[in-house]
Parts: structure tokens; sequence; C-alpha cells
């Protein structure tokens, strides 16, 4: 592994919010040394980072990577008019569509597509009903050949039955066990509109033995809560807490349409809860009280693509149209909420750029027309920044991007590769 002094730059921090004019020594995947002038050793390269910006990798809390290879793919046979007819008609199909082929080059878009926006972690959250069995295998070996950092879990539901339902079991215990290095796994359950009671504590158990949380949607529509009152006389809230899905670590994506005191019961459970505005805004489902997530939020995507800059501005300016008034920083605590997550998950230091952090971190060119200070970054990143000033990116000391190059990975031959994949997969959806 190499060893790099990186010189001259501005280090960022965003909890709390922070700049300062550094050097960092980076070694074994490690920052050894933080300070001003320091000196160039034996086995050193030296960089030289003037005029640019170095702050932690940013995390992508929730995510779909199998949905990568749904760029402009042909619409439905059928037009979706609710949030069930979108999974049914569309993403259900699409992870039924999915094979080994297609599970693995949609990780790499994917992964190109973080690489290229300073995500340097992915939180995971895969489906392929027609491929269960090692499909987790697959997307790992996928961002391990570009070098991505990973939190895998396969969604488990009872949509199509207990052999397939068990099989996801089975596929998460896999994952859970040979979690190692780069990558971790979670328990993943799809959401509890399609999990009966047994099935609900069997991923509870799970988390249990293996001592981590359960990766699971979670009030994305108001059939969710609706389902739960209707078929099991209980609210959606109450489901999951009975069941022990709400535990420390759980990561509760959505929770779009969670009163207050259900968001109440999630957060003393320790969970976290993500905040995915794009795709809320995409399927309809309504937007969610994101200033009671309380301080275990963070931002993902649900699937549509990496670029976390572009997921933290409409998360400002959606909450300005809706009048919940979230300012800069607190979107930007949004982001540093999943440094946070990862830094749980991988019991290394992924929000901080001191002395014993792990070198996730990524190189960015700023050069602003107005001052820069620690007490307006959060609006410059908000009004100013975007994917494309993103120049190097590294994960544990080891570069991925450098200058705008990629460096694990030819992205003109991953890319044709990616197209093939998806013109296979959209004809496989076109039969089902």
């Amino acid at each position: 592994m190499s060893a790099f002094l990186l010189k001259n730059a501005n280090v960022v921090c965003f909890d709390p919010i922070s700049i300062e004019s550094s050097d960092l020594r980076i070694n074994a995947g490690k920052i050894i040394a933080r300070d001003k002038n320091l000196v160039l050793q034996d086995g050193e390269e030296l960089i030289d980072c003037t005029n640019k910006l170095i702050f932690p990798g940013i995390v992508c809390a929730h995510t779909h990577l199998y949905s990568a290879l749904a760029r402009g793919m042909p619409g439905p046979k059928q037009t979706p008019t609710n949030f069930y007819e979108i999974l049914k008609f569309v993403w259900w199909r699409l992870d039924r569509a999915l094979d080994e082929e297609t599970i693995y080059w949609s990780a790499i878009a994917g992964g190109l597509d973080a690489i290229r926006s300073g995500t340097t972690t992915l939180i995971d959250h895969h489906a392929s009903p027609s491929y269960i069995t090692n499909s987790l295998s697959i997307i790992k070996q996928a961002l391990s050949d570009l070098g991505l950092r990973g939190v895998l879990c396969y969604e488990v539901t009872d949509r199509n039955g207990e052999t397939d339902r068990d099989l996801g079991i089975k596929e998460n215990e896999q994952a859970l066990a040979n979690s190692g290095g780069l990558y971790r796994a979670l328990v993943g359950g799809h959401a509890a509109f399609t999990l009966n009671p047994t099935s609900l504590k069997m991923l509870a158990e799970l988390a249990e033995n293996f001592n981590c949380g359960v990766h699971i949607h979670v009030a994305e529509d108001r059939l969710d809560e609706r389902n739960a009152k209707e078929t099991y006389k209980e609210p959606l809230i109450q489901r999951l807490a009975e069941s022990g899905v709400l535990r420390p670590g759980s990561i509760l994506a959505h929770c779009t349409h969670l009163d207050q005191s259900a968001l109440r019961v999630a957060k003393m459970s320790g969970s976290w809860l993500i905040h995915n505005p794009r795709s809320n805004m995409n399927n309809n489902v309504g937007y969610a009280s994101i200033k009671d997530f309380g301080s275990r939020a963070a931002l993902g995507t649900d699937g549509i693509g990496s670029d976390m800059f572009e997921e933290a501005k409409f998360a400002f300016y959606k909450s300005r149209d809706d009048k919940l008034g979230l300012s800069a920083e607190n979107v930007l605590e949004l982001l540093a909420g999943g440094q946070h997550l990862a830094s749980e998950i991988f019991d290394e230091q992924l929000q901080q750029l001191n002395v014993g952090a792990t070198a996730d971190l990524v190189l960015y060119d700023y050069l602003s027309p107005t001052p820069l200070t620690a007490e307006n970054f959060a609006w410059h990143f908000i009004f100013g920044m975007s994917a494309s000033p993103v120049s190097s990116l590294m994960v544990n000391g080891k570069f991925l991007l450098r200058e705008g190059k990629y460096q694990t990975i030819d992205p003109v031959q991953a890319t044709e590769k990616t197209r093939q994949a998806a013109i296979k997969l959209w004809e496989k959806m076109q039969k089902i």
C-alpha cells in the first residue's frame, strides 16, 4: 500500500464543520500525521493540493445498485397509477429479470457513478428473486474490482413464497459470516407490508445472532401503515418494534409517513432513519418530516444514482418548497450522518480526517469567488458545489480516481459492458 504526503490542502470536515489549512500524511490506509509544513519522507509520494479541498468520503446511506441499469429503459406495459403499481409493474419486474451477469454490471455501473461523485461507501439493498444465492457475493466482487467500500444485504420478502424467503435469509447469513475488510453486511427486508410476523421475527433473530441491524423500507408510502392496521390490527411501528426489527444499528429507509409518536419510537430504538428526497418526489409518495428524524439520520438515493451532492440539493430545495425549512447546515448534518453510520458499521473513523482516521477521502477543486469559512461552508456546498469538480477519490489509502482518471477500471470498456447488460436486462423484462 502506497504512502502519500498531501500538501497545502484545505481540510474540511462536516461534523462539526471545520476548515483548516493542513498537510496529511497517509500510510497503510490511515492518516498518520496532520499538521502544517510536514516534510516529505523516504518512500512517500508528494501530492500538491493547492486550491483543493479535502473532505471525508461521502456515504450513500440507502441505495439499490440493481437499479443502475434502469436509466432510459422502456416504460412498463401498463402505466402505474399508485406506488404499489410502480413496484409491481416496474421494479418487481426488473429485479426478477436480474441474473449473474446483470447483477455484476449493475453494481459496476452504480459504482462508477459513485467514484465520479465523491461517494466512497455504498449501503446497498439488493433484490434478485431469480438469482438469490450468491447474489451478494457478486456485488461484493464488483465493488472490490472498483475498490469501493460497501454494506450489503438481501431484500427478504414473502411475495415470492417461503422458499425464496428462506433463500434470502440464508443469503444474508452468508454475507454476514463473510464480512470483513471493505465489506460489511446487514439483514435485509423489503417492507413490513410484504413480510408476515414470522418473517419479520426471522429477520430480527438473524440480526440478533450477528449483533447487527436490519435494513428495511419503512412507511415509504401510506400503504405500509394501512396494511399494518388493516391486516394486523396495529400500527406499523408497533409491528416492527414487537418483531425486534427496531434495534440499534437498523436502517429504516424513507420513514415518509411516520407520525411524531412513531418517530419517537424509531429514534429510541437506536435505528438510523434515511431520507431519500429524489425518490420520494419521483414516486409521488409525499415528503418526510425530516426535521424530526433526530441525530441518527442520513441521506440516501434509493437507487437514483450515487451523487450525494445532487441528493443534498434536492433535500434542501424540496424542504424549502414544502416550508419545512431545512437549513444548509441541516443538510450537511445529514451527509455527516452517513459518515457516522459508516463509521459505526465498520468500527473505523470515517467521518473525520484526524490522525488515526481511515484514509477514505475526496480531493475537490474549488476556487471560490467569495470567502470560504467554516461558518458559510454549508451554503457553499448547496449553492456552489457539485460532483463535477471531484478530481480524486481515495478509499482505504488507495486512489480509485486520480486527477479525473479512474485507477482501478477502464470506464470506457466497463460502460460498453454495462450497456450490453442493460439491453439484455430490458429484453428479459419485456417477457415478464
